[in-house]
């Protein structure tokens, strides 16, 4: 199933819209630039390495675009306290979203109270400064049980969100992850979708889900195809080009 168009505003897509600037290789120019499209285009978010937060927010400041960071990424098994710290500078340079890896590790090893834990920790943080906490469960490495579990103790922790995967495992958000994990947490948690979400229609399928925010690096190319569409024109042929990982 998927969504049409025709009841959706350019608003709708743009703030499902993580715009992601996570590459280790990318550069200030690449950032700032990507800071501006963010803006250009009104998306939920920016999501930039924590060494960006600063320069994010700084030019950001006075739009509806918030600035996201990554905490424990993308491995997940940072100490809690590490991840605590992180979370702590990263609200002190102006993120008011944290994408948290949970421990993965600590996960498989059916050790559910120590990944509670760690998530509580970050969250109660987060919550203190106003900001909310979307937690990776990176899929590609769990099985259907694990992610179940997961979404369980993320609602337990008090995270805002679910979320796929960081972009950089073997393989992102797919439909069946999408719908378990949609399924095994409340109203109140959202879901989000990160990696392989490249083309207006696969956002329009992940939204037909359930899901509320994607990152994205095509991010361009998805909300110029919208406004072809919404004027009459064909979709467009390769639109969704994207730059890299998430």
């Amino acid at each position: 199933m998927t969504l049409s168009i025709d009841s959706l505003t350019e608003r709708d897509i743009a703030k499902t819209i993580d715009h992601s600037l996570l590459r280790p290789e990318l550069d200030d120019a690449f950032v700032e630039d990507g800071c501006r499209l963010a803006a250009r285009y009104d998306v939920a978010s920016v999501c930039v390495r924590p060494a960006d937060v600063r320069r994010a927010k700084a030019i950001l400041e006075g739009t509806d675009v918030a600035v996201g960071t990554t905490i424990g990424f993308p491995h997940g098994n940072h100490e809690t306290a590490t991840k605590v710290f992180e979370a702590r500078q990263a609200l002190a340079d102006g993120a008011t979203e944290l994408d948290m890896v949970l421990q993965i590790g600590a996960l498989k090893s059916g050790r559910d109270q120590d990944v509670e834990d760690d998530i509580r920790a970050v969250v109660e943080v987060a919550h203190a400064a106003g900001a909310i906490v979307k937690v990776i469960f990176e899929n590609a490495y769990l099985t259907d049980e694990e992610k179940i579990r997961a979404c369980h103790l993320t609602e337990a922790a008090g995270g805002d969100f679910v979320k796929t995967s960081t972009g950089f495992a073997p393989s992102g958000a797919t439909h069946d992850d999408l719908r378990l994990m949609r399924a095994n947490t409340s109203p109140h948690v959202r879901v989000k979708a990160a990696g392989g979400v490249r083309t207006l229609d696969a956002l329009l399928d992940v939204m037909a889900l359930g899901v509320t925010r994607i990152g994205a690096t095509a991010t361009e190319a998805i909300i110029l195809d919208f406004r072809a569409r919404k004027a009459g024109a064909s979709p467009a042929v390769g639109a969704a080009a994207d730059s890299g990982a998430y």
